[in-house]
């Protein structure tokens, strides 16, 4: 698997608002590497969230084959 490295980059696609829980020391620390990398707390979220996406051990829950 491919390490995570957070990047700043220009906002280009549409998004929706949606509302999640998150524990505060999460949050925390979401909000400590965004800072350090200059980019927004939202940005921060969605890299991660891709990434996890992109790196989910069972490629076969998200309809891919495991060969990728």
């Amino acid at each position: 698997m491919k390490e995570f490295e957070p990047y700043k980059k220009p906002t280009t696609s549409e998004k929706i608002v949606a509302t999640i829980r998150i524990d505060i020391e999460t949050l925390e620390e979401i909000d400590k590497l965004a800072g350090q990398i200059d980019v927004s707390r939202n940005e921060l979220i969605n890299q991660c969230i891709r990434y996890a996406l992109d790196n989910l051990k069972n490629k076969e829950t998200r309809g891919e084959k495991e060969n990728d």
